[in-house]
Protein backbone atom coordinates (compact mmCIF):
# COMPACT_ATOMS: atom_id res chain seq x y z
CA UNK A 1 0.00 0.00 0.00
CA UNK A 2 1.46 3.34 -0.86
CA UNK A 3 2.03 5.61 1.78
CA UNK A 4 -0.67 8.94 2.26
CA UNK A 5 2.65 11.36 2.17
CA UNK A 6 3.83 9.82 -0.83
CA UNK A 7 0.01 9.36 -3.25
CA UNK A 8 0.65 13.03 -4.55
CA UNK A 9 3.99 12.44 -5.96
CA UNK A 10 4.60 12.39 -9.74
CA UNK A 11 5.53 9.28 -10.21
CA UNK A 12 8.16 9.84 -13.33
CA UNK A 13 10.63 12.69 -12.86
CA UNK A 14 9.54 15.46 -14.77
CA UNK A 15 5.93 14.71 -14.91
CA UNK A 16 3.71 16.92 -13.46
CA UNK A 17 2.15 17.46 -9.75
CA UNK A 18 -1.27 15.35 -9.80
CA UNK A 19 -4.13 17.37 -8.73
CA UNK A 20 -5.11 17.75 -5.11
CA UNK A 21 -8.05 19.35 -5.89
CA UNK A 22 -9.13 18.98 -9.58
CA UNK A 23 -10.42 22.01 -11.43
CA UNK A 24 -14.16 22.30 -11.34
CA UNK A 25 -15.73 22.24 -14.25
CA UNK A 26 -19.09 21.83 -16.18
CA UNK A 27 -19.88 18.65 -17.21
CA UNK A 28 -23.44 17.88 -17.53
CA UNK A 29 -23.69 15.63 -21.07
CA UNK A 30 -20.40 14.10 -22.66
CA UNK A 31 -21.02 14.99 -26.42
CA UNK A 32 -19.31 11.47 -28.10
CA UNK A 33 -17.84 11.84 -31.28
CA UNK A 34 -16.45 9.13 -33.88
CA UNK A 35 -13.44 10.96 -35.17
CA UNK A 36 -12.21 8.67 -38.24
CA UNK A 37 -15.92 10.10 -39.90
CA UNK A 38 -14.64 13.11 -41.58
CA UNK A 39 -18.44 14.83 -41.77
CA UNK A 40 -18.79 14.26 -38.00
CA UNK A 41 -15.35 15.89 -37.07
CA UNK A 42 -16.25 18.89 -39.27
CA UNK A 43 -18.92 20.03 -36.85
CA UNK A 44 -16.23 20.21 -34.05
CA UNK A 45 -15.25 24.12 -34.09
CA UNK A 46 -19.10 25.06 -34.17
CA UNK A 47 -20.36 22.23 -31.41
CA UNK A 48 -17.17 23.33 -29.10
CA UNK A 49 -18.75 26.45 -28.05
CA UNK A 50 -22.04 25.00 -27.03
CA UNK A 51 -21.35 21.73 -25.37
CA UNK A 52 -19.82 20.87 -21.76
CA UNK A 53 -17.48 17.56 -23.51
CA UNK A 54 -16.56 16.70 -26.26
CA UNK A 55 -15.15 13.32 -26.65
CA UNK A 56 -13.19 11.83 -29.27
CA UNK A 57 -14.54 7.91 -28.94
CA UNK A 58 -11.93 5.34 -29.66
CA UNK A 59 -13.50 2.06 -28.60
CA UNK A 60 -16.96 1.07 -29.05
CA UNK A 61 -19.14 1.60 -32.03
CA UNK A 62 -15.57 2.34 -33.87
CA UNK A 63 -14.63 -0.32 -36.23
CA UNK A 64 -11.25 -2.30 -36.29
CA UNK A 65 -10.40 -1.72 -39.36
CA UNK A 66 -11.00 2.02 -38.78
CA UNK A 67 -9.27 2.17 -34.84
CA UNK A 68 -6.09 3.88 -36.47
CA UNK A 69 -7.84 6.18 -38.51
CA UNK A 70 -9.93 7.34 -35.23
CA UNK A 71 -7.12 7.91 -33.85
CA UNK A 72 -5.74 9.82 -35.78
CA UNK A 73 -8.71 12.01 -36.63
CA UNK A 74 -8.84 12.39 -32.58
CA UNK A 75 -5.37 13.96 -32.69
CA UNK A 76 -6.12 16.47 -35.80
CA UNK A 77 -9.20 17.47 -33.84
CA UNK A 78 -7.33 18.34 -30.84
CA UNK A 79 -5.00 19.99 -32.66
CA UNK A 80 -7.24 22.23 -34.93
CA UNK A 81 -9.56 23.62 -32.66
CA UNK A 82 -9.66 25.95 -29.51
CA UNK A 83 -11.91 24.09 -26.59
CA UNK A 84 -12.29 27.05 -24.10
CA UNK A 85 -13.91 26.00 -21.11
CA UNK A 86 -15.17 23.38 -22.85
CA UNK A 87 -13.08 19.91 -21.88
CA UNK A 88 -11.78 17.83 -24.40
CA UNK A 89 -11.64 13.67 -23.61
CA UNK A 90 -11.13 10.24 -25.50
CA UNK A 91 -12.52 6.59 -24.59
CA UNK A 92 -9.22 4.64 -25.69
CA UNK A 93 -9.52 0.93 -26.45
CA UNK A 94 -9.68 -1.53 -23.45
CA UNK A 95 -6.22 -2.12 -22.07
CA UNK A 96 -5.81 -5.76 -23.01
CA UNK A 97 -6.85 -4.82 -26.67
CA UNK A 98 -4.32 -4.25 -29.45
CA UNK A 99 -4.82 -0.57 -29.87
CA UNK A 100 -4.86 1.05 -26.14
CA UNK A 101 -0.82 1.20 -25.80
CA UNK A 102 -0.77 3.21 -29.05
CA UNK A 103 -3.71 5.23 -28.27
CA UNK A 104 -2.41 6.44 -25.30
CA UNK A 105 1.76 7.22 -26.69
CA UNK A 106 0.54 9.07 -29.92
CA UNK A 107 -1.97 10.99 -28.48
CA UNK A 108 -0.38 12.53 -25.19
CA UNK A 109 3.09 12.87 -27.78
CA UNK A 110 0.52 15.11 -29.89
CA UNK A 111 -1.95 16.71 -28.13
CA UNK A 112 -1.39 15.77 -24.33
CA UNK A 113 -1.00 19.90 -23.58
CA UNK A 114 -4.60 19.81 -24.74
CA UNK A 115 -6.43 16.76 -23.74
CA UNK A 116 -8.32 16.47 -20.19
CA UNK A 117 -9.56 13.03 -19.26
CA UNK A 118 -9.03 9.52 -20.82
CA UNK A 119 -11.89 7.66 -20.31
CA UNK A 120 -10.69 3.96 -19.86
CA UNK A 121 -13.10 1.34 -20.39
CA UNK A 122 -13.91 -2.14 -18.83
CA UNK A 123 -11.66 -0.98 -15.45
CA UNK A 124 -11.78 -4.39 -13.59
CA UNK A 125 -9.63 -3.65 -10.11
CA UNK A 126 -6.93 -0.53 -9.43
CA UNK A 127 -4.32 -2.63 -11.26
CA UNK A 128 -5.47 -1.27 -14.54
CA UNK A 129 -5.18 2.50 -12.42
CA UNK A 130 -1.81 1.63 -11.50
CA UNK A 131 -0.51 0.93 -14.65
CA UNK A 132 -2.05 3.78 -16.86
CA UNK A 133 -1.18 6.16 -14.20
CA UNK A 134 2.34 5.24 -14.46
CA UNK A 135 2.50 5.34 -18.21
CA UNK A 136 1.41 8.71 -18.25
CA UNK A 137 3.22 9.86 -15.55
CA UNK A 138 6.46 8.72 -18.04
CA UNK A 139 4.53 10.44 -20.89
CA UNK A 140 3.71 13.44 -19.60
CA UNK A 141 7.61 13.79 -18.20
CA UNK A 142 8.98 12.70 -21.82
CA UNK A 143 7.05 15.06 -23.89
CA UNK A 144 6.71 17.93 -21.02
CA UNK A 145 3.11 18.12 -20.61
CA UNK A 146 2.25 20.93 -18.22
CA UNK A 147 -0.97 19.26 -16.42
CA UNK A 148 -1.89 16.26 -14.98
CA UNK A 149 -4.12 14.18 -17.31
CA UNK A 150 -6.81 12.65 -15.06
CA UNK A 151 -8.56 9.40 -16.02
CA UNK A 152 -12.14 8.49 -16.37
CA UNK A 153 -13.09 4.87 -15.16
CA UNK A 154 -16.24 2.83 -16.56
CA UNK A 155 -17.69 0.15 -14.42
CA UNK A 156 -18.51 -2.62 -17.25
CA UNK A 157 -17.33 -5.70 -15.46
CA UNK A 158 -19.07 -7.55 -12.29
CA UNK A 159 -15.34 -7.58 -11.61
CA UNK A 160 -14.92 -4.00 -11.78
CA UNK A 161 -17.93 -3.40 -9.43
CA UNK A 162 -17.12 -5.60 -7.03
CA UNK A 163 -13.73 -3.59 -6.82
CA UNK A 164 -15.58 -0.50 -7.46
CA UNK A 165 -14.19 0.98 -4.02
CA UNK A 166 -10.10 0.09 -4.54
CA UNK A 167 -10.65 1.69 -7.98
CA UNK A 168 -12.25 5.25 -7.19
CA UNK A 169 -8.77 5.74 -4.64
CA UNK A 170 -6.24 4.05 -7.17
CA UNK A 171 -4.96 7.42 -8.17
CA UNK A 172 -5.33 11.03 -7.65
CA UNK A 173 -5.64 10.93 -11.52
CA UNK A 174 -9.15 9.52 -10.94
CA UNK A 175 -11.69 12.38 -12.16
CA UNK A 176 -14.65 9.74 -11.79
CA UNK A 177 -16.81 6.86 -12.93
CA UNK A 178 -19.46 5.90 -15.31
CA UNK A 179 -21.75 3.10 -15.28
CA UNK A 180 -21.32 0.89 -18.57
CA UNK A 181 -25.10 -1.23 -18.33
CA UNK A 182 -24.30 -3.47 -21.69
CA UNK A 183 -21.37 -4.49 -21.22
CA UNK A 184 -22.37 -5.30 -17.47
CA UNK A 185 -25.20 -6.72 -18.26
CA UNK A 186 -23.38 -9.47 -20.23
CA UNK A 187 -20.65 -9.56 -17.65
CA UNK A 188 -23.59 -10.69 -15.11
CA UNK A 189 -25.39 -13.01 -16.87
CA UNK A 190 -28.36 -10.36 -17.15
CA UNK A 191 -31.28 -11.50 -19.09
CA UNK A 192 -31.72 -8.48 -20.93
CA UNK A 193 -30.64 -6.57 -23.76
CA UNK A 194 -31.56 -2.86 -23.06
CA UNK A 195 -28.83 -0.58 -22.81
CA UNK A 196 -29.97 1.07 -19.28
CA UNK A 197 -33.11 1.91 -18.26
CA UNK A 198 -35.82 -0.64 -16.72
CA UNK A 199 -37.22 -4.41 -18.30
CA UNK A 200 -40.32 -4.69 -17.89
CA UNK A 201 -40.17 -8.56 -16.57
CA UNK A 202 -37.93 -7.09 -13.39
CA UNK A 203 -41.05 -6.31 -11.62
CA UNK A 204 -43.00 -6.66 -7.71
CA UNK A 205 -46.70 -7.32 -6.99
CA UNK A 206 -49.09 -5.98 -4.64
CA UNK A 207 -49.88 -8.00 -1.31
CA UNK A 208 -53.38 -9.82 -2.20
CA UNK A 209 -56.49 -8.16 -1.15
CA UNK A 210 -59.80 -9.95 -1.19
CA UNK A 211 -62.27 -8.49 -3.59
CA UNK A 212 -59.79 -6.07 -5.36
CA UNK A 213 -59.44 -8.05 -8.32
CA UNK A 214 -55.98 -7.82 -10.32
CA UNK A 215 -53.08 -7.27 -7.95
CA UNK A 216 -50.57 -4.10 -8.97
CA UNK A 217 -47.56 -4.37 -10.65
CA UNK A 218 -44.68 -2.44 -10.31
CA UNK A 219 -41.62 -2.07 -12.78
CA UNK A 220 -38.24 -1.78 -10.81
CA UNK A 221 -35.04 -0.78 -12.01
CA UNK A 222 -32.15 -2.90 -12.47
CA UNK A 223 -29.59 -0.40 -11.90
CA UNK A 224 -29.73 0.70 -8.76
CA UNK A 225 -27.92 -1.15 -6.24
CA UNK A 226 -24.51 -0.90 -8.60
CA UNK A 227 -25.59 2.77 -9.61
CA UNK A 228 -25.69 3.55 -5.49
CA UNK A 229 -22.59 1.41 -4.99
CA UNK A 230 -20.63 3.21 -7.57
CA UNK A 231 -22.09 6.97 -6.28
CA UNK A 232 -20.79 6.14 -2.40
CA UNK A 233 -17.63 4.83 -3.62
CA UNK A 234 -17.09 8.28 -5.84
CA UNK A 235 -18.50 10.09 -2.43
CA UNK A 236 -16.07 8.76 -0.21
CA UNK A 237 -13.46 9.41 -2.72
CA UNK A 238 -14.21 13.20 -3.96
CA UNK A 239 -14.71 11.92 -7.25
CA UNK A 240 -17.97 12.13 -9.80
CA UNK A 241 -20.07 9.76 -10.82
CA UNK A 242 -21.55 9.51 -14.11
CA UNK A 243 -24.60 7.78 -15.26
CA UNK A 244 -23.90 5.91 -18.27
CA UNK A 245 -25.90 5.75 -21.98
CA UNK A 246 -29.25 4.92 -22.17
CA UNK A 247 -30.30 3.29 -25.62
CA UNK A 248 -33.34 3.39 -26.75
CA UNK A 249 -33.75 6.71 -28.39
CA UNK A 250 -37.74 6.18 -28.99
CA UNK A 251 -38.54 6.38 -25.53
CA UNK A 252 -37.34 9.83 -24.27
CA UNK A 253 -39.46 10.35 -21.42
CA UNK A 254 -37.67 7.04 -20.05
CA UNK A 255 -34.09 8.36 -20.59
CA UNK A 256 -35.09 11.20 -19.25
CA UNK A 257 -36.41 9.63 -15.69
CA UNK A 258 -33.49 6.86 -15.75
CA UNK A 259 -30.84 10.24 -15.67
CA UNK A 260 -32.88 12.36 -13.09
CA UNK A 261 -33.20 9.19 -11.02
CA UNK A 262 -29.47 9.30 -11.22
CA UNK A 263 -29.04 12.86 -11.01
CA UNK A 264 -30.74 12.97 -8.08
CA UNK A 265 -28.92 9.87 -6.19
CA UNK A 266 -25.52 12.30 -6.93
CA UNK A 267 -24.89 11.39 -10.37
CA UNK A 268 -23.17 14.48 -12.72
CA UNK A 269 -24.69 13.25 -16.19
CA UNK A 270 -27.42 14.40 -16.86
CA UNK A 271 -29.83 15.85 -19.91
CA UNK A 272 -31.29 18.40 -17.95
CA UNK A 273 -29.66 21.75 -15.63
CA UNK A 274 -30.79 22.21 -11.76
CA UNK A 275 -34.56 23.46 -11.90
CA UNK A 276 -35.27 27.29 -11.38
CA UNK A 277 -37.02 26.63 -7.77
CA UNK A 278 -34.56 24.55 -6.75
CA UNK A 279 -32.29 26.91 -7.25
CA UNK A 280 -34.18 29.93 -6.20
CA UNK A 281 -34.94 28.12 -2.81
CA UNK A 282 -30.92 27.25 -2.42
CA UNK A 283 -30.34 31.16 -2.73
CA UNK A 284 -32.51 31.61 -0.02
CA UNK A 285 -30.69 29.06 1.98
CA UNK A 286 -27.28 30.58 1.26
CA UNK A 287 -28.73 34.43 2.09
CA UNK A 288 -30.23 33.30 5.46
CA UNK A 289 -26.92 31.94 6.27
CA UNK A 290 -24.18 33.70 4.82
CA UNK A 291 -21.51 32.09 7.08
CA UNK A 292 -23.20 28.47 6.55
CA UNK A 293 -23.57 28.42 10.73
CA UNK A 294 -26.48 27.95 12.87
CA UNK A 295 -29.89 26.80 11.73
CA UNK A 296 -32.97 28.71 10.74
CA UNK A 297 -36.94 27.97 9.18
CA UNK A 298 -37.84 28.53 5.62
CA UNK A 299 -41.35 27.77 5.04
CA UNK A 300 -41.50 25.71 7.81
CA UNK A 301 -38.53 23.45 7.27
CA UNK A 302 -35.32 23.63 9.41
CA UNK A 303 -32.32 25.02 7.35
CA UNK A 304 -28.78 24.24 8.82
CA UNK A 305 -25.31 23.66 8.00
CA UNK A 306 -25.58 20.04 6.41
CA UNK A 307 -28.59 21.76 4.05
CA UNK A 308 -26.78 25.17 3.84
CA UNK A 309 -23.97 22.81 1.88
CA UNK A 310 -26.60 21.03 -0.36
CA UNK A 311 -27.67 24.48 -1.36
CA UNK A 312 -24.45 25.66 -2.45
CA UNK A 313 -23.52 22.55 -4.41
CA UNK A 314 -26.51 23.75 -6.19
CA UNK A 315 -25.69 27.15 -6.90
CA UNK A 316 -21.83 26.32 -7.99
CA UNK A 317 -23.36 24.35 -10.33
CA UNK A 318 -26.43 26.73 -11.59
CA UNK A 319 -23.68 29.60 -11.78
CA UNK A 320 -21.69 27.10 -14.16
CA UNK A 321 -24.37 25.92 -16.05
CA UNK A 322 -25.73 30.60 -16.41
CA UNK A 323 -22.31 31.10 -17.43
CA UNK A 324 -23.06 28.45 -20.42
CA UNK A 325 -26.44 29.04 -21.47
CA UNK A 326 -27.79 31.94 -21.77
CA UNK A 327 -31.59 30.68 -21.21
CA UNK A 328 -30.77 28.94 -17.79
CA UNK A 329 -29.16 31.99 -16.76
CA UNK A 330 -32.18 34.29 -17.39
CA UNK A 331 -34.55 31.85 -15.54
CA UNK A 332 -31.69 31.27 -12.42
CA UNK A 333 -31.70 34.89 -12.05
CA UNK A 334 -28.16 34.69 -11.77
Amino acid sequence: MKLARNFYKPLAIGAPEPWREPPVRLERMIHFVPPHVDKLRSKIPELAGQVDVLLGNLEDAIPAEAKQAARRGFIEMAKSVEFGATGLWTRINALNSPWALDDVTEIVAAVGNKLDVIMLPKVEGPWDLYYLDQLLAQLEAKHRIEKPILIHAILETAEGVNKVEAIATASPRMHGMSLGPADLAASRAMKTTRVGGGHPDYKVLADVMPGAGERAKFQQDLWHYTLAKMVDACAAAAIKPFYGPFGDFSDPEACETQFRNAFLMGCVKRVFSPDPAEVAFAKRILEAMPDGTGAVMIEGKMQDDATWKQAKILIDLARMVAAKDAEPAARYGL
